[in-house]
């Protein structure tokens, strides 16, 4: 392994300056949903309960956009490799399109069918009812979200890191204050006590300042792009078909992922609601743990785009095994931060010692799957994509998700009524088995996939 990485040192201080800024920007958003469950914990686990199963709707938009946001950032990376500017525009204005009409498909169907959207998740009435309270009122966080978080991905792809991890810090204590005042009531303002609702209202108010800044330094102040929105309504003529090729892949692949991860929480909601509260609680615990694994992810992506955008296919093989060894360091350190952090993280929450059992059984599970997961994590989503091996990765992520982690999940819970941990263990194996995946598809060499410009398209 040792002839095979990256020894150059400037590797890894242009690794560290992409992924620092992203996983601080991933830790201050976990901070932010972190904050979220326990005010809304100490309200009540029903309470908890229902914004937590709403959510899972609103992560599907989420990974929907990400899906989007990465997909671009493939082409957005190798583009800006080659000083492609023009190609470089009309991919951003594409993903701008197609985020507008994930975020409108969304918007109606929260607006009319909110009801059946919580009855995906849970029979229990009393936890459906608070849910679609939530819901109701963060209709408009789709467009505000879809757009800050795929123009955020777009511009850690030129190297603007700084803009998306300021606006965090600051959306942070506007989070944390919005909910305050709006969970619990502020009496100076005469603002009544709203729980659930305001929990929405805060997550939207938060919601729209990023949307102002992130927005707002893309389309009227950066000049690395220099997209404005008057490039919105140009023609983006044949580039299209290499967004469709390198892009659409990763989108349903996130799409049916996402879809996947919700089938995983069908089954976690009908376990009993001190199931879903202890999954609500360790969900951030996994996110505090694998906040630098996203960051490596995204650099991972960027970086090799970068480096084939280049023409230099050996070099980004030499990184490709350095990432993979970093991913294995990471998970391994994830996994400790969660041993560490597990006891104090179940103890700050109002919670019934069912639910603080079911928690405990869970980090324990959460603590081992994080290692592999870092490991795909990285590959997958960074090195893999970013060396244009889109349609790939669609198949092997769905396949390991819908052949192996739904059917064994749905056999350890429902059908044998198997411990916690075993339970959460085979709804999470897919990342066990992508682990292994990786290295196999990482040493072919067939993961490096040769993009076109649109001048390239054009004389096809």
């Amino acid at each position: 392994m040792s002839t095979l990485i990256e020894k150059d040192k400037s590797f890894y201080k242009k690794v560290a300056k992409i992924a620092i800024p992203i996983a601080l920007q991933g830790l201050i958003t976990t901070g932010v949903n972190m904050m979220d469950t326990i005010m809304v914990g100490a309200v009540g686990e029903t309470e908890l309960s229902a914004v937590s199963l709403a959510n899972q709707f609103i992560t599907i938009f989420h990974i929907f956009c990400m899906g989007i946001g990465m997909g671009a950032s493939v082409l957005v990376a190798r583009y800006y490799g080659m000083n492609d500017k023009a190609s470089l525009k009309k991919t951003v204005s594409i993903m701008i399109r197609l985020c507008l009409i994930m975020s409108l498909i969304f918007c109606i169907a929260t607006l009319f069918v909110p009801r059946a959207i919580m009855k995906i998740y849970t029979v229990e009435e009393n936890i459906i009812s608070l849910g679609i309270e939530y819901l109701k009122y963060s209709v408009v966080t789709y467009f505000l979200l879809g757009l800050s978080l795929t123009c955020t991905i777009v511009l850690r792809n030129v190297g603007q890191v700084k803009i998306p991890l300021y606006t965090s810090i600051a959306s942070f204590f506007i989070n944390v204050g919005a909910n305050y005042v709006f969970i619990f009531g502020f009496k100076p303002l005469h603002i009544a006590k709203m729980g659930v609702a305001g929990a929405a209202i805060g997550t939207l108010v938060a919601r729209i300042f990023e949307f102002a800044i992130i927005c707002g330094y893309l389309f009227f102040k950066d000049k690395e792009i220099g997209f404005r929105i008057k490039h919105l309504f140009e023609k983006v003529g044949a580039l299209w078909k290499e967004y469709i090729r390198i892009s659409i892949p990763v989108l349903i692949s996130d799409a049916i992922l996402a879809l996947g991860n919700n089938s995983v929480a069908m089954v976690i909601g009908r376990l009993g609601e001190s199931f879903v509260a202890a999954n609500a609680v360790t969900a951030v615990a996994q996110q505090l743990s694998s906040v630098m694994i996203q960051g490596f992810s995204q650099a991972g992506a960027i970086i090799t785009g970068y480096t084939l955008g280049e023409g230099d296919k050996e070099k980004a093989k030499r990184q490709g095994y350095s990432f993979l060894l970093i991913g294995g360091i990471f998970g391994i350190v994830a996994a400790l931060i969660i041993t560490v952090i597990s006891a104090p993280l179940i103890s700050a929450y109002n919670l019934s010692e069912e639910t603080r059992t079911l928690a405990k059984e869970l980090m324990l599970s959460i603590s081992i799957i994080i290692v592999f997961q870092a490991t795909n994590s990285i590959m997958t989503k960074g090195v893999l994509r970013g060396g244009g091996d889109t349609k790939v990765l669609m198949l092997a992520d769905n396949i390991f998700l819908w052949v192996a982690s739904i059917p064994l999940g749905i056999l350890a819970g429902l059908v044998l009524h198997l411990p916690a941990f075993w339970i959460y263990f085979a709804l999470k194996i897919d990342q066990v088995l992508k682990a292994f995946w990786c290295v196999i598809r990482l040493r072919s060499g067939k993961w490096i996939k040769k993009i076109k410009t649109e001048a390239e398209l054009k004389n096809e």
